[in-house]
C-alpha cells in the first residue's frame, strides 16, 4: 500500500471545534492581554498556549507515537488501498493521531472485509455507511 501519510501544518482552514470552561480571574486575564494587544482574540490567546504545551512535551509525544505505532498527520484510505488489502488478505488496524480519512467511494461491506480496528486521536472522516458497519471496530 503507497504511503499516505501527510503531515500536518499547526494552522490551517480544517479544524475541530472545542469548548472549555475558565474561571473568572482566569478569564478576566485573558481579556487583558487581549485588551492590551498581545493576542488579536481569545481564541489566538489559547491556540498559542495549547501549541506552546504541545511543543513543551513534543518529545514525549514522539516516544508515545514510536510506542503505540500511531501515525502522525493526516491519513488517506482510498477505494484502490482497501482493495489491494483484501486481494492480499490483510486487515488493517488504524492507528492515527491527526486525521484519518476514508474515501468516500469506499463501500461499508469493502471497509468491514478490511479494516480490523480504527483508533483515532483527532478526527475520523468517512461516510456515516462506514462509520455504522465500523462502529464495533473504533475505539
Amino acid at each position: 500500500m503507497p504511503d499516505k501519510v501527510l503531515p500536518m501544518r499547526g494552522k490551517g482552514g480544517e479544524s475541530e471545534k472545542i469548548t472549555i470552561n475558565l474561571g473568572h480571574v482566569d478569564l478576566g486575564r485573558v481579556d487583558l492581554l487581549v485588551q492590551e494587544g498581545f493576542y488579536s482574540n481569545r481564541t489566538d490567546f489559547i491556540r498559542t498556549a495549547i501549541r506552546n504545551q504541545l511543543g513543551n512535551h513534543a518529545e514525549l509525544v514522539q516516544q508515545s507515537l514510536v510506542r503505540h505505532t500511531l501515525e502522525l498527520g493526516l491519513r488517506l484510505y482510498t477505494r484502490a488501498d482497501l482493495e489491494a488489502a483484501k486481494v492480499a488478505n490483510e486487515t488493517l488496524r488504524i492507528k492515527v493521531v491527526g486525521l484519518a480519512h476514508i474515501a468516500a467511494d469506499v463501500t461499508p461491506d469493502l471497509a468491514r472485509a478490511t479494516i480490523a480496528s480504527i483508533t483515532v486521536l483527532g478526527t475520523l472522516q468517512a461516510s456515516a455507511a462506514v462509520k455504522a458497519a465500523l462502529a464495533d471496530r473504533i475505539h
